[in-house]
């Protein structure tokens, strides 16, 4: 067989399951029609500028055929990695981070890694070590930046750390995964303004972070370009009962009401239709409502809520991708993830009375 013929459908490939022997390299190399080193290479993710990138493919298809996994326990006496990862994030309760780690783990399954969640729900609070050194446990951490405090104890391990959704300028990580949050805000703002909306209501996050100060200073920054825009800006606890006693004050207080609520988050979103609905009004006859994330609560709402979609799975994948660059020697991407507006039925022209 050819090297880097695909072993997909040659008949050739059996698998190896239930009592008998366990696939070796040589397996692998003889299913793909290549050489042990060539496997060595491609599962050891040694590959690049050496192998092909059809034939590193038809390795790890041949892999999976034949069911072949690696003795993770001598790979990592031999290359001195426990071949672990650590995922630092608020809680997996946030749908969110959920998909984070379905994409981190994803990517980490297919080079022997595995990924540890660490959910960290009191973000002031430093993280306790989970281990008796994380040093001896772990390759590398990845870690949102909503829990970038809670890091200290364990930045001391001095282990690479990739951060998630964290300002680049901190210049305090190997390498850095980021969302093009500002242009998510903008594409909100234009649409809404596009809708004839002038009177904006900013329900935005209590929580510090970047990622929500960016999201602030993306719409402000686009209602400024704008004459004859108001803004105005209540703070809130990231949870729908918060949400909506914010909005309530700010919608039942004097002055011109908004005619679109403009949210740091689906939930955000949620409390803030909440609020006018308790005043008698309707989403989005009387006031349009946005949200962001595009949880799987924003088309569970009715009306169904205009939002931005964050890839969150691939964020996790670029994440765990950008940890093995590093542990390599090599540069990871740095481009930020691009976003998108998801325009549904809670936002319309503003009501005419």
């Amino acid at each position: 067989m050819a090297q880097g013929h695909s072993p997909t459908g040659t008949g050739g490939a059996r698998r190896f399951d239930g009592d008998g022997p366990r696939p070796t390299s040589r397996d692998v190399a003889r299913v793909a029609g290549v050489s042990q080193a060539t496997v060595s290479l491609v599962l050891g993710d040694k590959w690049r500028g050496r192998v092909s990138e059809k034939t590193a493919r038809t390795v790890r298809v041949a892999a999976r055929e034949i069911g072949y996994r690696p003795n993770l326990a001598a790979r990592s006496l031999r290359l001195g990695r426990t071949r672990t990862a650590l995922l630092v994030v608020p809680a997996l309760t946030n749908e969110f981070f959920a998909h984070v780690y379905t994409g981190a783990a994803s990517v980490a399954a297919d080079h022997g890694f595995g990924v540890v969640v660490y959910p960290s729900p009191d973000v002031a609070a430093p993280a306790k070590d989970p281990f008796a050194s994380a040093s001896a446990a772990l390759d590398g951490i990845i870690a949102s930046s909503m829990a970038t405090r809670s890091l200290s104890r364990l930045r001391g391990a001095a282990l690479p750390l990739v951060m998630i959704d964290s300002d680049p300028a901190d210049r305090g990580a190997a390498a850095y995964v980021n969302l093009d949050i500002a242009d998510g805000m903008r594409q909100i703002a234009d649409h809404l303004l596009r809708l004839g909306h002038r009177r904006f209501l900013h329900v935005a996050s209590a929580v510090e972070s970047w990622t929500f100060d960016v999201r602030a200073r993306s719409l402000g920054g686009a209602l400024d370009a704008v004459p004859g825009t108001t803004l105005r800006t209540v703070r809130s606890l990231l949870d729908v009962h918060s949400a909506r006693e914010a909005a309530l004050a700010a919608l039942a207080g004097p002055g011109p009401a908004p005619t679109a609520i403009v949210c740091d988050g689906d939930a955000l979103a949620a409390g803030a239709c909440k609020a006018v609905r308790r005043l008698g009004l309707r989403v989005p006859e009387h006031v349009s409502v946005t949200g962001f994330d595009d949880l799987a609560l924003a088309s569970a709402l009715e009306p169904e809520l205009t939002t931005v979609n964050l890839p969150a799975e691939r964020v996790g994948e670029r994440a765990m991708s950008a940890l093995l660059a590093v542990l390599d020697g090599r540069a990871p991407a740095t481009d930020d993830l691009p976003v998108r507006l998801v325009a549904r039925s809670s936002t319309a022209p503003p009501h005419r009375s």
